[in-house]
């Protein structure tokens, strides 16, 4: 005897699956809302212990301190972080502080901390000024060779003045110098030396030609020193023997200049001698 085939109740099957995954999607809005409820809270837990702490009077700032500053004042630098004492330490932008500070052309480095619970520490390094660069406008140039501000009534430096030179020998941090500009950094380097004999603080100016290279102007008795390229170390050396002989000798009291620019052969000019008419 053949058994009877059981026929499945498809309506009965979708009804159960409707009900199923409308509970499925009730379930899932019940759980996204409350987990956006949740951080929502979190939120507002988060701001409103921001506000209490970055408000608290135990925050407020009592000792700033600025190491570094030598050519630039304490006051100076404070103005420039623009950091008022009082301040909540939580409150203040470090990064940005950070980023006012370098805008001030005579700091070249600068860092910013606290120190809880009520301190904040500045520790800038200024920059090195080397020379004067003398572009028609007078620009200070910095130990690296870079410009880093022009000149003005404020800035009473005594350094040497780099004349003939051009804005496109300006030096580029990531790209080799023009020729005429890396033998002015050559020199002033050699001038930085313990027991130069030419030492910067004794050079008034630096003269550049093209093609025939440096003069140096220095001492009072000599009026120019024809220097050229290259070679500088044994062309210092040379000068050296040259300034011994003559102040042994006391050949000359005023010399015009003296050529160094063949080393085989050294040529000293006395001063003219002015007639007294």
């Amino acid at each position: 005897m053949a058994r009877k085939r059981t026929r499945k109740n498809y309506y009965k099957n979708s009804a159960a699956r409707r009900r199923y995954e409308i509970i499925t999607r009730v379930i899932f809005s019940v759980k996204t809302a409350a987990v956006g409820t949740f951080l929502l809270l979190v939120s507002f837990l988060f701001m409103f212990t921001y506000d209490f702490v970055t408000q608290c009077d135990y925050f407020k700032a009592e000792g700033l301190t600025v190491t570094g500053a030598h050519r630039l004042t304490e006051e100076q630098v404070l103005q420039q972080s623009q950091i008022n004492k009082g301040i909540n330490i939580l409150s203040v932008n470090l990064s940005r502080v950070r980023k006012r500070l370098l805008a001030h052309s005579w700091i070249e480095e600068a860092e910013v901390s606290r120190e809880l619970p009520t301190g904040i520490s500045i520790r800038i390094k200024e920059q090195r000024p080397l020379a004067i660069l003398d572009l028609g406008r007078r620009f200070i140039i910095n130990a690296h060779g870079e410009l880093f501000k022009e000149m003005d009534a404020s800035d009473h430096c005594r350094l040497p003045v780099i004349s003939g030179l051009e804005f496109s020998d300006i030096n580029v941090r990531g790209e080799s110098r023009s020729v005429p500009f890396d033998a002015v950094m050559k020199i002033l380097a050699l001038g930085k030396k313990p027991e130069s004999v030419l030492p910067c603080r004794l050079i008034k100016r630096i003269r550049v030609d093209r093609e025939m290279g440096l003069t140096i102007y220095a001492f009072d008795r000599i009026k120019a020193i024809k220097i050229g390229y290259d070679d500088y170390p044994n062309k210092y050396e040379m000068l050296r023997n040259v300034l011994f002989y003559l102040k042994k000798n006391g050949s000359f009291s005023q010399l015009e200049s003296i050529d160094l620019n063949n080393l085989n052969r050294i040529v000293v000019n006395p001063a003219k001698i002015k007639s007294a008419a």
